[in-house]
């Protein structure tokens, strides 16, 4: 008997339910189409990070998301977090797709945590970060989400230049797999040398692939990372905009416009803690995107 593949499972469920649509192991990566986060419309998501406290105090699931995201912020995209996924199984997420359409609500992304380090030295590690890595790049492609979001951050003892082969490999062989999904994968700056902006442009070089970004993480300033000057070298090969209140009215400003002037087009996920600051962080960025969402 034919052993069946996760993502073959998945694909067939998709065949089922959608008569016509092609799975994406069946094709060809030179036709997949180009990455749509660094294209397109600006818009709102919103990161469910930035209400992590209530769900840690069981206020809500999940499965909850979509509805939060529309009847209290009136967000048009919702970017998960692996780690508050509760049951990641065909019905659930079925449940979460409905959600999603219910509330006209566009699940953007999925921010994966807790899976393995993606720079170190131990090729077997690297390998095994990758496979942890495959279902969630299978459950996004599932729920229509264009990319996943990783971390990269290494040791502070580790040269940088032993640092750039040992990450290239591990997301050389990720792409490997996401690419025929079409499910980008991007970094966020989450410490080590994910805060340095000119490795992780090395990194982009090095791997050179459309479907393989950053996200930066706005972050506030401080006497480590320029959160300005990395935004600057960064957004070039940004496919998204992890997006933070910044101290003041005027840094707000500078660095919404920055990145619309650069001519980034696509989300902006809103994960500023708590509610008030997401409301505040909204309220931002409507002032100072132009054009936003036209």
């Amino acid at each position: 008997m034919k052993s069946i593949t996760r993502r073959g499972f998945i694909e067939k469920s998709i065949a089922l339910g959608a008569g016509t649509m092609i799975a994406p192991s069946l094709m060809n990566m030179q036709t997949v189409q180009a990455n749509p986060l660094r294209v397109g419309k600006n818009n709102i998501s919103l990161a469910q990070w930035a209400l992590v406290d209530e769900i840690r105090q069981g206020k809500w699931k999940t499965l909850d998301f979509a509805k939060i995201a529309r009847e209290d912020f009136d967000l048009n995209g919702i970017e998960f977090v692996n780690t508050l996924f509760e049951v990641p199984i065909i019905s659930y997420l079925n449940q979460l797709k409905r959600n999603a359409d219910n509330y006209g609500v566009k699940m953007v992304l999925i921010m994966v945590d807790n899976e393995g380090e993606t720079c170190t030295s131990s090729k077997e590690e690297r390998k095994q970060t990758v496979i942890n890595h495959q279902k969630w790049i299978d459950i996004a492609q599932y729920l229509g989400c264009h990319a996943i979001r990783t971390n990269c951050r290494g040791t502070d003892d580790m040269p940088k230049s032993e640092a750039l082969k040992w990450a290239a490999e591990t997301y050389q062989m990720m792409l490997e797999y996401a690419v025929p999904a079409n499910i980008s994968v991007l970094i966020e700056n989450h410490g080590g040398v994910s805060d340095d902006a000119d490795w992780m442009v090395s990194l982009m070089k090095e791997v050179n692939n459309r479907y393989f970004g950053i996200l930066p993480d706005w972050r506030g300033p401080g006497a480590k990372v320029d959160n300005f000057e990395y935004l600057k070298k960064t957004t070039p090969y940004a496919a998204g905009m992890s997006f933070r209140n910044q101290p003041t009215d005027d840094l707000n400003e500078k660095m919404i416009r920055f990145t619309y002037d650069y001519g980034f087009r696509g989300w902006y996920g809103i994960e500023s803690s708590g509610r008030e600051n997401i409301a505040k962080s909204k309220e931002l960025l409507l002032k100072y995107l132009p054009g936003l969402g036209a």
